[in-house]
């Protein structure tokens, strides 16, 4: 699929780039030499006249990739979450793309959820609206249930969306091998990898069922969260084509106006909105990965609601660890600390000097902790923190990016709602909380409660394990080296059965 044929789908969408002013931006993103400009605006410039117009109240590359449909728009809102591939000023832009396309029928939208479900929509719902969103991959109904008259938000694809998308797919894949080529220095923006990591998230975002495990997982997790909530999985009523969900009745987040006619505080939703976003990446550390206003309802209880589950953001302990310490440093001005714990992980090689690296750190945090409590904004240091970290040889680190992507997104969201918030005081409990549950005193003792059970689940083999490395170690060894291989096997193995024993002690007490 990925052959020559592509061409002429690529003439298109080079024609499209050059008709709306896109080309340019793209090539100058790309870091094209002159040589390479000129020869792709010498193949398309003739074809001008097969691109599309496009919306011209919008920029360049959006106003292409919306133009060309659905696959090019998730392109570019993935893209959006990489600014370390395109650069923070063509990321910005590309976050105003507007997700909204004409809907398919009614009909096949019915056609569909039989299709899946294996009953007719009469059957399964009492009401069935016309679409109330629709998207590059799927159309939302409001339903209400047959048998309890509930109301929910019913989500189906596309139809033969897949389709169009290998064939999108397949032809960006071209066209990434076409740029490496021709531009041997975008090979440092890496084309092929990030067409790949298009295709994984696309390929989830097409299977309904993922989505639904990922709200079922985070509904799960914000359980006891007060004043938040997750619509609720109707399993039953799901499928790979279609997701069913409670309905989530409210404002949105973006309409400060219907938000105070409501009733609602602004200062404290806006309060509310990041802590809780931090505590789902450092307490869960699995967050919503698109937490944008339209995710983002204000229920008439001051809930606030989230949903759209397509994108999520997860991230392992040990690098939750090392986010908030980076963060609780900063928020006490220790450039030192903040300096030691990237070595410390790994993320900033060991030659570099340490104290000149937290010296470019204060460079990064006074400006901004000088500035009036309306002005500072986490993501911006964020943002400086990784262009200091770049010139330190620190290496991409994908999940962090998608975590800082976020977090701009979500201080946005706070900052409409109460534009005189102080990020880092918001912040503060949260990440201090975390701090002196997951990496003082009582966080080793759970570390080292963990270590013990996975040693006690080899409980049983624990004694014939140690009477086997004694006996081994009582044998005359080939050579003086061999005693010292061993004698930490027995030291292990003994020390694994005395913590496996306590361990199966206090289980029993």
């Amino acid at each position: 699929m990925r052959g020559p044929h592509n061409i002429i789908r690529l003439i298109r969408t080079g024609a499209t780039f050059e008709r709306t002013g896109a080309m340019n931006v793209v090539l100058e993103a790309l870091e094209a030499p002159p040589l390479v400009k000129g020869v792709f605006r010498a193949i398309v410039w003739p074809f001008q006249w097969l691109g599309y117009k496009g919306d011209v109240n919008t920029p360049p590359v959006p106003r292409a990739l919306t133009a060309l449909g659905p696959a090019y728009i998730k392109f570019g809102q993935i893209l959006s979450t990489r600014p370390d591939v395109v650069g923070n000023d063509m990321a910005i832009q590309l976050r105003v793309l507007q997700d909204k396309l004409p809907p398919f029928s009614m009909q096949e939208a019915k056609d569909e959820i039989e299709r899946e479900i294996g009953q007719t929509v009469e059957q399964l719902f009492s009401s069935f609206s016309e679409p109330v969103a629709a998207a590059s991959l799927a159309q939302v109904h409001k339903a209400h249930l047959a048998d309890t008259g509930e109301a929910v938000a019913v989500k189906v694809l596309r139809p033969g969306i897949e389709k169009a998308f290998r064939k999108d797919i397949d032809a960006f894949y071209f066209a990434a091998r076409a740029i490496e080529f021709l531009s041997p220095s975008s090979r440092r923006l890496r084309p092929m990898e990030v067409i790949t990591h298009f295709e994984g998230v696309v390929s989830g975002e097409l299977d309904l069922r993922l989505e639904s495990s990922a709200a079922s997982e985070f509904a799960d997790n914000t359980a006891e969260d007060a004043g938040f909530a997750v619509p609720r999985v109707r399993w039953h009523l799901s499928a790979r084509r279609v997701m069913t969900l409670d309905w989530a009745e409210g404002v949105n987040a973006g309409d400060n106006d219907a938000i105070d006619a409501a009733g609602h505080n602004r200062e404290e939703l806006s309060t509310r909105v990041l802590q809780m976003f931090l505590n789902h990446a450092l307490r869960d550390g699995y967050f919503h990965g698109d937490m944008h206003q339209g995710n983002l309802k204000i229920g008439a209880n001051g809930d606030i609601i989230a949903y759209d589950f397509g994108i999520m953001g997860r991230i392992d302990e040990y690098t939750r660890r090392v986010y908030a310490e980076i963060l609780y440093g900063f928020i006490r001005r220790d450039y030192k600390r903040v300096a030691e714990v990237h070595f410390e992980a790994g993320y900033v090689p060991a030659n570099r000097d340490v104290d000149e690296f937290a010296r470019a750190l204060r460079a990064v945090g006074e400006p901004i902790f000088g500035m009036d409590a309306t002005r500072i904004s986490m993501a911006r240091l964020l943002s400086y923190l990784f262009e200091v970290t770049e010139r330190f040889g620190m290496e991409t680190r994908t999940e962090l990016i998608h975590l800082q992507r976020t977090m701009v997104v979500v201080e946005g969201v706070a900052r409409s709602m109460n534009p005189k918030m102080n990020i880092w005081e918001d912040a503060r409990p949260i990440v201090e909380a975390y701090i002196k549950d997951s990496i003082g005193p009582k966080a080793i003792m759970q570390d080292l409660v963990k270590t013990a059970v996975v040693l006690s689940r080899y409980g049983s083999r624990l004694p014939a394990m140690a009477e086997a490395a004694i006996i081994r170690q009582s044998k005359p060894a080939q050579d003086d080296d061999q005693k010292i291989k061993l004698g930490p096997a027995v030291w292990m193995v003994s020390g694994a059965a005395i913590m496996g024993l306590a361990v199966w002690i206090v289980s029993s007490i």
